[in-house]
């Protein structure tokens, strides 16, 4: 006789019932044909009391005296309360560590522009780890896309809508790159480094990438390398690097424990604070910039706090009509670089 039913599983497992003869005979298997007693006459050996259990459906009947004998196999002590899930290795789908994966792309930005990749290409291009172009820009990235290939770096040819979902934007300029970001320098190293005429921006809560973006452009021109930031990854942002146009190849983030202490370290080395401001201080055209000097600069909407205002050496303002209440700070700082660098250039 034979009966079945269906486990957690959904499998249908199957049950036999031995009867009275073939438990003391060891009858032949009805499933499996085997068993049964041997050609040489002996039979085989009956189960006891002391045999190892089978695992039998009834837990309170011994062993050998259950009639339900199933056929299943439990789970296996390695796999159980393990959540990893494990693949041995195969065709990649081995376990990866998403707090590994969360790390890396904390690491990692898209930049975008064609002339912002360019600059990027040509100045730190193991910083690259992926790429995506149109097949428009390929002709002027041919370099690129020969370093790439030798260094096996992973590129795409597509066409816009998906270079558009790569880069976030669809100001992509047709070229797109995931970079390494570039951590920020501490005051110390750069002071140690300076030569005898440097001009470093200060930014007190700057955060709009245009205005970044625009800022390192002129830091550019007139040749201003420092930029004194709370956080450095600010100045790799994708629309800072593409509004900078290359510039942002030129200049370099630098950190201090805090934005005051920055500030305090730089005077301490020799350095002219100056602050400015749209309402007060020494007209910009009758003020005189130092060769080493520090140009604080803060939002439009509050400028500087009273705490750094207070810190500066020098306040100096950028006269106007007075039509509107203040410059775009990326243009004031135009302004003020140019000044610096006709009076030390």
């Amino acid at each position: 006789m034979n009966d079945e039913f269906k486990g957690k599983s959904g499998k249908v497992k199957v049950m036999y019932v031995r009867g009275d003869d073939e438990n003391s005979k060891g009858g032949q298997n009805p499933r499996t044909g085997k068993g049964g007693p041997r050609q040489d006459g002996n039979r085989r050996p009956s189960r006891n009391a002391d045999s190892k259990p089978r695992g039998g459906r009834d837990r309170d009947v011994a062993p050998g005296d259950s009639p339900w004998r199933t056929v299943s196999r439990a789970p296996s002590a390695s796999s159980a309360g393990d959540d990893k899930p494990d693949h041995g290795g195969i065709s990649g789908k081995s376990y990866i560590d998403p707090e590994q994966i969360r790390r890396q792309r904390m690491e990692e930005t898209r930049v975008y522009g064609e002339n912002a990749c360019q600059a990027l290409f040509q100045s730190r291009p193991d910083c690259i780890v992926r790429a995506w172009f149109v097949q428009e820009v390929t002709p002027r990235f041919r370099e690129a896309l020969k370093w790439m290939a030798a260094n096996r770096k992973a590129y795409h040819v597509v066409d816009e809508a998906e270079l558009a979902k790569a880069s976030g934007t669809e100001h992509h300029g047709g070229v797109c790159f995931l970079i390494k970001k570039r951590s920020g320098m501490p005051v110390s190293q750069w002071l140690s480094a300076a030569g005898e005429k440097d001009c470093v921006l200060a930014l007190e809560q700057i955060g709009n990438p245009h205005n970044l973006g625009g800022m390192m452009r002129s830091c550019a021109h007139f040749g201003a390398k420092g930029l004194l930031v709370d956080d450095a990854s600010l100045l790799e942002s994708g629309a800072a690097v593409r509004t900078a146009e290359g510039g942002a190849e030129h200049v370099q983030a630098i950190s201090g424990e805090s934005f005051e202490a920055g500030l305090n370290a730089f005077r301490k080395a020799g350095y002219t604070i100056v602050t400015t401001s749209s309402h007060k201080g020494t007209p910009l055209a009758q003020a005189t910039l130092p060769a080493k000097t520090v140009l604080v600069l803060g939002q439009e909407s509050d400028g500087l706090s009273d705490s750094v205002w207070q810190q500066g050496d020098l306040s100096v303002s950028i006269g106007g009509t007075g039509n509107v209440e203040s410059l775009n700070v990326s243009v004031a700082t135009g302004i003020l670089l140019a000044e610096w660098w006709r009076q030390n250039a």
